[in-house]
Formats: C-alpha cells, sequence, structure tokens
C-alpha cells in the first residue's frame, strides 16, 4: 500500500518578489510550509543577496520545472566601481582596487560586444559542479577553480542611469545560464576598470513577472486571513509558449491512462501552426485546465506529463 504524503495536494505557482539575503531554498521551504503542500520546488536559483523573481511551483506545477528552465530571464544590476571582490558581488573580500571610473559614454560604448551569442567563463563561486563538488564549495576551501567557457545568449544590455562616480545602474535580458556577476567582470576588464555587482534584482523569468509577483509579507498575510489561494497560479502558467489544445471527456479520460488521441486533421494542422522550431510539445488542456503535456506525432498526441484532473 503506498504511503501517503504528507500535506495538502495543492497544484500551482507562486511568483514570489524574494527578499534581499534569503536563500532559494530557504524561500522554497518557507512557501511550502505556509501552503502545507506536499510537493515544491523553484525554477532558477536566485542569490541570497538579490531580490525578485523566484518562480516555486506547488504539487503537480512541479511537473512543468523543467519548461521553465529555458525560460529568458530579466534583471536589473547596479555595479560598483574600483573594487573587485573574490565573489564578484559584496559578499566577497576585495581582491583589487583602482581609481579607474568609466564614463556612461565609455560604457555604452562597450556595451555593444556584450549583447547576442558570447563566450563566458562562469564564476568560481558559483552552482557550477566539478567532480562532483560544487564550485563555491571549492572556491570557499581556497582551492583554485577553472571553469570553462560556455555560450550564453544576452538579448540586451542597457545602462539605466548613473547613480554617481562610482555607481552605474544597467539592465539586461537573458537567456539560461548567464551570470550578470560575470558580465560585470568582464565589462570591468574591457574597460581597465575594477568593479563589483552592488546590487541585482530579477525582474521577470518567462512569464513570470513583477507584475503576477508577491512578497513573502503579503503571502503570509493572505495565509493568516485563509485567502491563500489569492497567490496561485495556474500549473499551466509555466506553459505559456506551448500549443494548447482543448479535449473532449472522453480524450482526456484516454490521456489520463496514458492512451493516445488520435487528432482530425484540422486540429493536426492548427498545432503545427503554433509548434515552434522542431518542438512537438502539446499542452492537452480540460474545462479550462492543464490536462497532460503531450508530444505530438503521426497526426496523434501521447501523454508524457499527467496532471491530476
Amino acid at each position: 500500500m503506498a504511503r501517503r504524503r504528507k500535506g495538502d495536494p495543492v497544484s500551482g505557482w507562486v511568483c514570489l518578489d524574494k527578499p534581499h539575503d534569503f536563500g532559494s531554498t530557504q524561500a522554497v521551504g518557507k512557501v511550502r510550509w505556509l501552503f502545507n503542500a506536499q510537493k515544491a520546488g523553484h525554477a532558477g536559483t536566485l542569490d541570497p543577496l538579490a531580490t525578485g523573481i523566484l518562480p516555486i511551483a506547488l504539487g503537480e506545477a512541479t511537473k512543468t520545472v523543467s519548461f521553465m528552465m529555458d525560460a529568458d530571464k530579466g534583471y536589473c544590476f547596479t555595479i560598483r566601481w574600483g573594487e573587485t571582490t573574490s565573489t564578484l558581488d559584496r559578499e566577497g573580500e576585495v581582491t583589487a582596487r583602482s581609481d579607474v571610473r568609466p564614463t556612461l559614454a565609455a560604457v555604452e560604448a562597450a556595451l555593444p560586444a556584450f549583447v547576442g551569442q558570447i563566450s563566458q567563463v562562469p564564476p568560481a563561486f558559483s552552482a557550477i559542479k566539478v567532480d562532483g563538488e560544487r564550485a563555491y564549495d571549492l572556491a570557499r576551501a581556497g582551492e583554485s577553480v577553472d571553469l570553462a567557457a560556455r555560450i550564453v545568449t544576452i538579448h540586451s544590455l542597457e545602462a539605466v542611469e548613473t547613480v554617481d562616480a562610482d555607481h552605474i545602474t544597467l539592465a539586461m535580458r537573458c537567456g539560461k545560464g548567464t551570470y550578470v556577476r560575470a558580465v560585470v567582470r568582464d565589462l570591468a576588464m574591457a574597460l581597465g576598470a575594477e568593479a563589483h555587482v552592488a546590487m541585482l534584482r530579477r525582474t521577470f523569468v518567462g512569464p513570470f513577472s513583477e507584475e503576477n509577483a508577491i512578497t513573502l509579507e503579503k503571502l503570509e498575510d493572505l495565509v493568516h486571513r485563509g485567502a491563500r489561494q489569492e497567490a496561485l497560479l495556474p500549473v499551466e502558467t509555466a506553459l505559456d509558449d506551448i500549443p494548447a489544445l482543448a479535449l473532449t471527456d472522453e480524450d482526456a479520460f484516454r490521456l489520463s491512462q496514458g492512451r493516445g488521441v488520435v487528432l482530425l486533421p484540422r486540429q493536426v494542422e492548427t498545432v503545427k501552426a503554433s509548434l515552434k522550431g522542431a518542438s512537438r510539445t502539446v499542452l492537452a488542456t480540460h474545462k479550462g485546465k492543464a490536462a497532460a503535456i503531450c508530444e505530438m506525432r503521426a497526426g496523434q498526441i501521447r501523454p508524457v506529463r499527467n496532471f491530476i484532473p
């Protein structure tokens, strides 16, 4: 007999506006506790010193986390000129100093070289694994960490404002695997300066943005008032760029049993017109809710991930 999971079978996404000095794992644990949820996970780690968008999946939404890993992300960050630190942010020890203070014009002239597909070496203090160990654990232990360069995509990078001679704020929209700290490191190097990240805020992750975000304080208030459901976004929120196909009761039942559903020619053409690239992924819906993530082949769809009806 299967062991019953502890907690409530709550499902959906919480677009948390993560507070400063609060770890991603800590945030997931807090949200899971507030909802008394059986399962929880997050779509993309956010450094403790950073604030902003941390999408947290509960229950059946955890089945869609993988679809968020490739989502574009947005960041707003402030560079502090004059000092480079071991962690490339304000948490680390100062490793180098310089009197160079790049002008706004100099920064703007350098930014185009960082837009597009670029080669980037991740920071030593990162979660990347090296021989089974996290790079940041090795770096904190004083070991030399050599990480290989990787290709990342930066869609846009622009100066927002010059706070003062020592600080400038930038905004960036990028693809997966891009490190803001590495951008700041490389930009400073290109300008002959020393710098680190003084402030970092994530402004969006795919469809999760500041517009549908909720603070931890607001979430706690909703829970206290018995209105926690108000903070839940639908499971399918993470699948907004996947073509959806509405099913009949009979077809939804077939999918729930793991069987395929043969589509009508017009349904096939409609889905094909919405697919991107070589993707064959389709979201099957039933009565307005996510029923299953499916793969379409040879005129039919088969379930890859089934959701609770």
